[in-house]
């Protein structure tokens, strides 16, 4: 028995594809098969298994668990739920070594896939090649596992409120706020969630449904948000809160329907954050505003600017033992008072737990903010086998002219006019690029340097590519 997977479907971070094109049945099994094998030789017997509200899903669950059980590692089902649901089950469950929870994400209906961790840490790059090394031998070993179900949602939930505690609730019993789970899979959590806490909470879309009726669930997408931004409008409440797909990415609007970008939610987790445990370290990733980086310094705390893609983060955070890190992209990993995964569930708590510590409101929050100005994340396509090159070319480039880079994640310049960012998408054919200044005609410079430097490797910023 050998499985060949689709050249596409193995990532650096995850697993994913479309389903009927590139990610089936088989592949689900071939993977249970070689994350039970390996777990079996790292001495572990049982793994946690939840999965999204995509439609496939379930399937892809049964082939999945019929993999692992075939490989002899028993089975937990936690059943649909958010990702850090089953991040959760992972890490609070004693009799289990590994989690796999099958999820698209953000990705459209018709995309699905797998996120995974492994006896406690994150399953990724090399990991996951050596599923496809392995699937192509068929080196995989043989047994009977056993699968159960169990209940972990209430569990979860209940956990997630404590990151409440200490607060009075007369601080909270005022607070309005909106939920927006754009038909993800974090609804039924969220209304559970919600149910549970002080003042008042309107709810939206938090119905489960694959097809994802009512708007993609991306929060990074401002448009995404106008359904959210409306409500909190309308009800005049406080702050409003947006989650992707699967429950690990947050998104957050201002009662005055500003966003509130991934790097400004941080900048508010770590002003909190820094009050506890004065001169943590604190971790943002490459695409991340001066700001932020300039505002943990100020409250006394250590920056440190990292590469992005969530599985990158989180094994930085364990080796520096950063209690709080974050990326543009919304995931937020708290290792303080929590499990140091990505759980926007947890990052709203906490969101909430901030705003009543700081004795401010979200609004005001967000309003003494600097106001920069910088560009969205601007995506354009490349072909797949030049990408990093051209990273190297403005390297060697930059390097001669003496300018001033960090090069933690393709190249990021510091000007005078502010900075900006290039740097190839581990996940796609694409080239990322980012700047920001404090005024309009410094952004212009900076962008006007990165077409000079695209320019002199052959390349020119075409139409945005989606993600």
């Amino acid at each position: 028995m050998t499985h060949q997977f689709h050249s596409t479907v193995l990532r650096e971070y995850d697993i994913r594809g479309i389903i009927g094109e590139t990610l089936g049945p088989d592949d689900a099994r071939a993977i249970g098969r070689g994350f039970a094998t390996l777990l079996r030789r790292a001495g572990g017997t049982k793994v946690a298994v939840g999965y999204d509200g995509r439609v496939s899903s379930p399937m892809l669950e049964h082939a999945l668990v019929e993999g692992l059980t075939c490989s002899g590692v028993d089975v937990v089902r936690v059943g649909m739920g958010p990702t850090p649901m089953l991040y959760y089950a992972e890490a609070s469950m004693e009799d289990v070594q590994g989690g796999i929870q099958i999820t698209g994400s953000h990705n459209p209906a018709n995309y699905n896939g797998f996120k995974m961790v492994f006896q406690g840490r994150p399953f990724f790059g090399a990991d996951i090649l050596e599923l496809g090394t392995m699937a192509a031998a068929g080196d995989w070993l043989d047994g009977k596992g056993e699968a159960e179900s169990r209940e972990i949602l209430t569990a979860y939930v209940d956990r997630l409120v404590e990151g409440l505690a200490g607060i009075a609730r007369e601080q909270l019993d005022d607070l309005r706020i909106g939920w927006d789970t754009g038909n993800g899979a974090a609804g039924p959590a969220v209304e559970l969630l919600t149910a549970k806490l002080p003042g008042q909470h309107h709810l939206l879309f938090t119905e489960v449904d694959g097809t994802f009726p009512n708007h993609h669930p991306d929060p990074t997408e401002e448009k995404n948000l106008a359904d959210l931004k409306a409500l909190v409008a309308a009800k005049n409440l406080h702050f409003g809160l947006a989650f992707d797909g699967d429950g690990d990415r947050i998104g957050a609007i201002d009662g005055e329907g500003r966003v509130i970008w991934g790097d400004q939610l941080l900048m508010i987790y770590a002003e909190d954050l820094l009050r506890q445990v004065p001169g943590s370290t604190i971790i943002a990733d490459v695409k991340a505003s001066k700001a932020l980086f300039d505002r943990v310094s100020a409250l006394g705390g250590q920056p440190l600017m990292w590469k992005t893609g969530h599985s990158l983060i989180k094994s930085k955070m364990k080796e520096t033992g950063a209690p709080l890190a974050g990326e543009m992209s919304g995931h937020v990993f708290f290792a303080h008072q929590y499990y140091g995964y990505d759980d926007a569930l947890y990052a709203a708590i906490r969101l909430i737990a901030a705003s009543a510590r700081l004795g401010k409101s979200v609004t005001q929050l967000r309003g003494e903010m600097p106001a920069m100005i910088n560009t969205p994340e601007l995506r354009f396509q490349v072909d797949e086998s030049r990408k990093f090159a051209v990273i190297d070319e403005v390297k060697a480039r930059l390097a001669a002219s003496g300018a001033t880079v960090n090069d933690t994640d393709g190249v990021r310049v510091d000007t005078a006019d502010g900075w900006w960012l290039l740097r190839a998408s581990n996940t796609q054919d694409v080239l990322v690029a980012r700047a920001e200044s404090l005024s309009e005609e410094g952004l212009e410079r900076l962008m006007a340097q990165i077409d000079a430097q695209l320019a002199a490797s052959g390349l020119e910023r075409g139409p945005q590519a989606g993600h």
